[in-house]
Order: structure tokens, then C-alpha cells, then sequence
């Protein structure tokens, strides 16, 4: 299972583990840090609460993006 951010190798340079975020479109799969914030958003899907990302990243049940 995945578990850096491939958008944010391939498109920042920066290897950054996945983990769940959130926006006003809900929770997703991405990465970030402390210092940077939000980096990138990986997965196409958002999830309707952080219980269901949550699961989804732990289960790799979630679909890749692979453009920004």
C-alpha cells in the first residue's frame, strides 16, 4: 500500500506521508505538514466524515488522482 503522496513527489518534490485532511468539499486523502499546511490532495474521493476516510486510507479503498 502506498504510503507517501505520489502528486506530491511527482509535482512538489516533497515525500510526505498520506493522511486524512479537510475542505469545505469534505475529508480526503492527501498530505501536508506542520510548516506547509494542505500539499496535495490524492485521492479523486471526498468522504462524507474523517470515520469513512479514515477507513478508507487504513483499508486502501480510495482511488489515486493522477493530475493535481
Amino acid at each position: 500500500m502506498q504510503q507517501t503522496g505520489y502528486l506530491a513527489v511527482k509535482y512538489c518534490g516533497l515525500s510526505l506521508p498520506l493522511r486524512v485532511l479537510s475542505s469545505g468539499a469534505g475529508y480526503y486523502i492527501g498530505t501536508g505538514s506542520d510548516e506547509l499546511g494542505p500539499v496535495s490532495r490524492e485521492s479523486e474521493e471526498y468522504f462524507p466524515n474523517q470515520s469513512a476516510a479514515d477507513a478508507a486510507l487504513a483499508t486502501g479503498n480510495w482511488t489515486q488522482k493522477h493530475t493535481p
